[in-house]
């Protein structure tokens, strides 16, 4: 069974700080409630959403964003995007709504839609040049859309690959077949993008990196890594890209988030190992603000860039 909810881009969603720490990001206080929002009409203003809840079975949720302003016949890529451990410390139901609402989500894709993007957008977190670069490039060819999958998230122990392994086979051969039977989402890899904040970074990197077949672009925010896992995840990104040579790479850290010393030795080896792939710094903490803000635009701008649209 499902559940619908129509969401508006004007979305807010106010939330509490998050806190959490190497190896294991420890849990964050429950965030405050986000705001109703108001119903969408089907075909609605672009950058509306509609929302649906997902239930997965075996106790597992989803909850999936599909634009409401096409019609019946064009198609979307798909975003898959994980949470970080403050919401797998909530359960499949709550959990799984950590995007769409914890992380306003609803509200960065509307004003995806709508540039030019603002300070506020960005939760204050963005430095002149990257908010213009932005804006520039969303004036000459706008935001194209994508289906976005937000799966529920365990909290799984990241340092164990056989740990994450069955929630990869999860990703790949039950939530993407729905996804696509069930919205307007294209159906190749080059369409198909996996992401994810702390924990779901990290978990982003591992899925995506295994499944080189079934993505076009992998990227993370703030992956919960460590230092010592470099030599791995090397090892696991000249892997995937020798199986699929076009596959797209993102490593994005911030200037104050934990995991930012690892994120850059990762992307030191990987362009010492000729990995090509994208690497950004940006203002922010290891909080909810950034989640809201440079998390939520920078995760949409980037596999909207990177993934086919055809």
């Amino acid at each position: 069974m499902r559940r619908r909810t129509f969401l508006s881009g004007a979305l807010v969603a106010a939330c509490s700080r998050r806190d959490q720490k190497a190896p294991t990001p420890p849990a964050p206080p429950t965030p405050a409630p986000v705001t109703t929002p108001r119903d969408a009409t089907v075909l609605g203003p672009r950058g509306e959403v509609e929302l649906r809840e997902w239930d997965m079975g075996d106790g597992m949720r989803a909850a999936v964003l599909v634009p409401t302003w096409a019609p019946p016949d064009v198609k979307f890529p798909v975003l898959v995007a994980l949470h970080g451990r403050g919401e797998a410390m909530k359960g499949p139901a709550l959990g799984a709504m950590g995007w769409p609402k914890d992380y306003a989500l609803v509200r960065a894709y509307g004003r995806m839609c709508a540039p030019p993007l603002v300070d506020a957008d960005f939760e204050g977190f963005v430095d002149d040049a990257r908010k213009r670069a932005i804006n520039d490039d969303l004036g000459k060819t706008p935001f194209g859309g994508l289906v976005v999958a937000c799966p529920y998230l365990p909290d799984l122990e990241l340092r164990k690959p056989e740990a994450i392994a069955p929630y990869a086979r999860f990703i790949v051969d039950t939530l993407l077949p729905r996804v696509r039977r069930e919205t307007p989402a294209l159906t190749t890899a080059a369409a198909t993008g996996i992401d994810g904040v702390s924990l779901g970074g990290a978990v982003a990197l591992r899925a995506g990196l295994t499944h080189p077949e079934a993505f076009g672009a992998v990227g993370s925010l703030q992956a919960a890594i460590g230092e010592d896992q470099t030599e791995e995840l090397t090892a696991l990104a000249r892997a995937a890209r020798a199986k699929n040579p076009t596959l797209a790479l993102r490593l994005l850290t911030s200037d104050k988030d934990y995991f930012k010393a690892a994120i850059h030795a990762t992307s030191r080896a990987w362009k010492d190992a000729g990995v090509r792939h994208d690497m950004r710094l940006v203002p922010g903490p290891h909080d909810y603000p950034f989640n809201r803000g440079p998390g939520a635009i920078e995760m949409l701008y980037w596999h909207d860039r990177r993934l086919s649209h055809s």
